[in-house]
């Protein structure tokens, strides 16, 4: 079906205004009439005794919504004069992206006044700028309207915060205190929540305040939607909603307000009395909270459920990686002691001149294998058979984690009503609503929607994915340089002649190699999220978690490429292609890598240590010094001289808070922390920045299941860097970032399938990485074969120089690999082969099998949460069939109703809704006592309203058991 077109298209409004309507009441939108054309102007702004409410100057008014803009005051002088200019005159480029810009400007304040919204302007001037601040409140109307069109869910009953944690329930029982649980003050009340209807407002708890009857953050949700689907140009070229004017920089910022300071004042003592970003700060963002559970109720309360469920899996993760982190210091405390007795370490060390090895390139000296003792050593440290099994235990961790992660987000998206968000709730995106061509019944809610044809997308996405193919190529490119780059500065070092320098040519360019491999990667991550995002948007997704996931997997395909590149390489490639003396091979003419003289393992290690504890620390560095001199920028670039006068720097005149908030730095979002990369202007959370809040820590994720036979150091390093995430990134949050539009969500999105592929390759990686990698399977088989104490072990791993190089260099020298004399294969190599082949299928099935059972026995939703469920869903039918049975019997409705009174001593949530809604039904409603026919035959004036209130009640039970809607007609 081909969408209507809208009549002027520059004109069009969100929502029909009554002009003639007078009062307060639902649909009328008349407001005191405001000239937009004068916001721009600073002489005529009206300057009021400021206060720290977030309210209009009148003091009551709340402050929803703020919008700014910056100008140059000679620009806004002369502001007139290109108006009154010709068109054939020439106008310099600059001034005409000023008009463009301010007659954008004018357009969308001037349609959001006609959807009803009210405005106050405020402006500060100084020497070199005009800051504009257009304060936006939406109206009792406006609100309702907005509610019932995106199906908020309001609260019907409240009920007692009942939420508990399974540590702090054990130690309760054992009767010792608990370290990690504290109290904290203002603890937000659960409720029977529903989709608003305004024909049943009445119904709602706190319908009568009209005030706080929406909370905050739905109040933000509400004026975000307006902001992002109204107007100012031709919807057909996109010029539509506040993402595009902040990014034409014709709006400086766009956000909604805190809630006063964060910092508790000394006079307000009692805990009761915080706000809710105080209470926030004091027991969630300071550093010394950093062994207290996270209060995620208060974080939903004031940032939204994708926020708090980022911050409920990272902590639900740094959680489990404690016992990780336990096991894997064990192990390598194994490997220190291990390391100390190892009988092919005390051959090397004690070997002196009797092995002489072979160059280990072609301008490199012989050199004598007693030299590599220490780094022979270092490898021993992840080397041994306590690695065999944390390899294990690592992949039925991971696999366990999961399955427990799947049972709390269930938990929390029933305690936070978004169980049917993704399928039921989700409205399309403004974007999308704007760009799309036709209009389709909607086949789960029948509402139409617009629409995008399904085949046109998938054309796009074909496109997208070959550019992300050419995009991991020159990551693949990037790789090989880095190759080269070790082979050369191996070349280049050993012919310094520094014997220092020499000696360790191959660690040099490893670890040099490592770094600069790491500058590759923090660079192409930024190019790449940008062409992402612009891809992504190109593709035309529906509503956003469809579009954060597919920005999602595009951006981690590339950072998994990115990421682990190098250490693939380094685990599985180096060292396999390189030949043998006398019948080297070579790439562009240079000679393949080897492994160092301590082995790939120990190269390995390194790699992951640079690349993970790198990019930690450096991560760590910036979100603790950036976001502290971008604040200090922007608070001095509007805080100029000229506006501190004597009673300010008294602290007479209290800063407003429009101005505070607009020196606080723009919310990041999450792709930074679940990626750490990216930005925005988008007042809410922006897909790459929702994303990389999480992406990083899936990283993480990855380095320590793929990779961990090589560094079991790795989760106790992971679980450090969380602690400190979690609240730097709360005090960021609270204290630093301007506040994000709340939004809801159903889980972590795309995210946790990630984390299942991952685990599922940990296994395959690990399985290879013993096998071929790692000494262990040598070890065992010349144990079982020559020696159990391996004794000559070192010398059964050597192999001679072919007799032709030998005669070349006149010198015999040996080299590591199992090949004869004449450079074939030996037949310890091929039996070694098939041990190692033995090896990767009976790992991979067993871990498999267990990885299987443990997914079998562990439930994804807790068996109390079904019960609740399907209890709730029991008590909705059986009301719904004493309903029809009553309606025939009796001719007053009471008696049913009474009936569904009955239920509410019933301790389920169905059944004191259903309570509830029954008295109600008795209140309003009663059959004429003078008929005494069934209610269906009455045909006179009282059966209209009766088929209402009758359909009103199936829809709310219905919608209060499923989340889902009944229409009756």
């Amino acid at each position: 079906m081909q969408r209507k077109k809208i009549k002027a298209d520059d004109h069009a409004n969100l929502m029909g205004e009554d002009q003639n309507a007078k009062g307060p009441y639902y649909g009328s939108l008349s407001q005191d009439p405001i000239e937009i054309s004068e916001l721009s102007k600073p002489s005529q702004v009206t300057h009021v005794p400021q206060s720290t409410a977030n309210v209009f100057s009148d003091g009551r008014t709340r402050i929803d919504f703020v919008l700014v803009w910056e100008a140059d005051p000679q620009t806004q002088e002369q502001e007139g004069q290109s108006e009154g200019t010709s068109a054939e005159s020439k106008v310099p480029r600059w001034r005409r992206a000023v008009d463009v810009r301010r007659t954008w400007r004018k357009k969308f304040l001037n349609k959001l006044q006609a959807a009803g919204i009210c405005i106050e302007k405020h402006a500060i001037q100084d020497e070199k700028k005009v800051v504009h601040y257009v304060l936006l409140n939406a109206p009792w109307s406006v609100l309702c309207y907005y509610a019932e069109d995106l199906r908020l869910r309001l609260p019907l009953q409240a009920l007692p915060n009942q939420a508990s944690n399974w540590s702090d329930r054990v130690v309760k029982r054992l009767g010792v205190p608990s370290l990690l649980c504290e109290e904290v003050p203002n603890m937000p009340l659960d409720y029977y929540t529903c989709h608003f209807k305004v024909n049943k407002l009445t119904w709602f708890l706190g319908s009568n305040e009209q005030d706080t009857f929406f909370s905050s953050t739905q109040r933000h949700r509400i004026l975000y939607e307006i902001l992002a689907t109204t107007p100012y140009g031709h919807l057909k070229q996109g010029e539509v909603g506040v993402d595009r004017l902040l990014s034409e920089d014709v709006f400086a910022a766009a956000f909604p307000l805190h809630e006063g300071p964060f910092a508790v004042p000394a006079d307000r003592l009692a805990p009761e009395s915080l706000t809710e970003r105080q209470v926030l700060f004091q027991y969630w963002a300071r550093w010394r909270k950093w062994n207290r559970y996270q209060p995620l109720d208060h974080i939903r309360r004031y940032f939204g459920e994708k926020i708090a469920l980022y911050f409920a899996w990272l902590g639900f993760y740094t959680g489990w990686l404690l016992p990780a982190a336990v096991v894997g210091s064990l192990v390598f405390i194994a490997g220190i002691f291990l390391m100390l007795s190892d009988i092919p370490a005390q051959e090397i060390c004690d070997s002196e001149d009797e092995y002489q090895m072979c160059p280990l390139c072609k301008e490199c000296p012989h050199w004598q294998l007693s030299s590599i003792c220490s780094m022979f050593k270092a490898g021993r440290l992840f080397d041994h058979g306590g690695t065999i099994f944390f390899s294990i235990f690592m992949s039925l961790w991971a696999v366990t984690f999961l399955e427990y992660w799947k049972r709390m987000n269930a938990t929390l998206a029933h305690r936070w009503d978004c169980s049917d968000f993704e399928d039921i709730e989700e409205r399309p995106r403004p974007q999308f609503t704007a760009m799309a061509p036709m209009t389709m019944e909607n086949p789960i809610t029948g509402a139409e929607e617009p629409y995008f044809p399904k085949r046109n997308r998938v054309k796009r996405v074909v496109a997208g994915l070959m550019i992300i193919i050419m995009m991991i190529a020159v990551v693949v490119m990037f790789l090989i340089s880095i190759i080269l780059y070790r082979a050369i500065i191996s070349i280049l070092v050993s012919r310094s002649g520094n014997f220092l320098f020499v000696a360790s040519a191959s660690r040099i360019a490893s670890l040099t190699g490592s770094v600069v491999n790491l500058i590759f990667i923090l660079i192409l991550s930024k190019i790449y999220i940008a062409l992402a995002h612009f891809l992504t948007k190109w593709e035309m997704h529906r509503t956003q978690t469809k579009y954060e996931d597919a920005f999602t997997f595009k951006v981690f395909v590339f950072q998994f490429v990115n990421f682990y590149s190098s250490p693939i390489y380094i685990a599985f490639f180096k060292g396999r292609f390189v030949g043998y003396p006398g019948n080297y091979k070579t790439l562009l003419g240079i000679r393949n890598e080897d492994c160092g003289a301590g082995g790939c393992l120990i190269e390995l290690a390194q790699e992951l240590l640079v690349i993970m504890v790198g990019k930690q620390v450096i991560n760590n560095v910036q979100e603790i010094v950036i976001p502290k001199l971008k604040g200090w920028w922007q608070k001095y670039k509007l805080r100029s001289q000229k506006r501190k006068s004597k009673a300010d720097q008294l602290g007479l005149v209290q800063q407003a808070p429009w101005e505070s908030n607009y020196e606080l730095l723009v919310c990041e979002g999450l792709f930074d922390e679940y990626l750490e990369m990216g930005r925005d202007q988008r007042p809410s959370l922006p897909p790459w920045e929702t994303t990389s809040k999480v992406s990083w820590p899936v990283l993480q994720f990855g380095f320590i299941t793929i990779f961990v036979a090589a560094c079991p150091l790795a989760p106790l390093f992971a679980l450090l860097n969380n602690w400190v995430e979690i609240r730097l990134d709360a005090q960021k949050f609270v204290c630093e970032y301007r506040r994000p539009v709340a939004e809801r969500a159903q889980g972590i999105g795309i995210w946790f399938y990630i984390l299942e592929v991952i685990t599922h390759l940990a296994v395959i990686s690990n399985a290879f990485l013993i096998a071929f990698t790692s000494d262990f399977l040598p070890r065992l088989y010349y144990q079982y074969t020559c020696a159990s104490d391996l004794q000559g072990y070192v010398n059964f791993t050597l192999a001679y120089a072919p007799k032709h190089f030998a005669s070349q260099h006149n010198v015999t020298c040996r080299y590591r690999a199992y090949r004869d004399e004449s450079g074939r294969y030996s037949l310890t190599y091929w039996n070694l082969l098939a041990i190692r082949l033995g090896f990767i299928i009976v790992f991979e099935h067993v871990v498999f099998f267990i990885a299987r059972v443990i997914d079998l026995m562990v439930p994804d939703i807790p068996e109390s949460l079904q019960i609740k469920v399907k209890r709730e869903h029991y008590l909705a039918k059986q009301a719904l069939a004493e309903n029809k049975v009553t309606h025939k019997q009796y001719p007053r409705r009471w008696v049913w109703s009474s009936r569904l009174c009955g239920l509410q001593h019933r301790s389920t949530k169905a059944s004191i809704v259903l309570g509830f809604l029954g008295k109600r039904v008795m209140e309003c409603e009663c059959v004429d006592r003078r008929s005494g026919s069934d209610p269906a035959d009455i045909l006179d004036q009282h059966r209209a309203r009766k088929a209402a209130a009758a359909c009103a009640l199936v829809e709310w039970v219905i919608t209060i058991a499923s989340g889902g809607t009944f229409t009756c007609s």
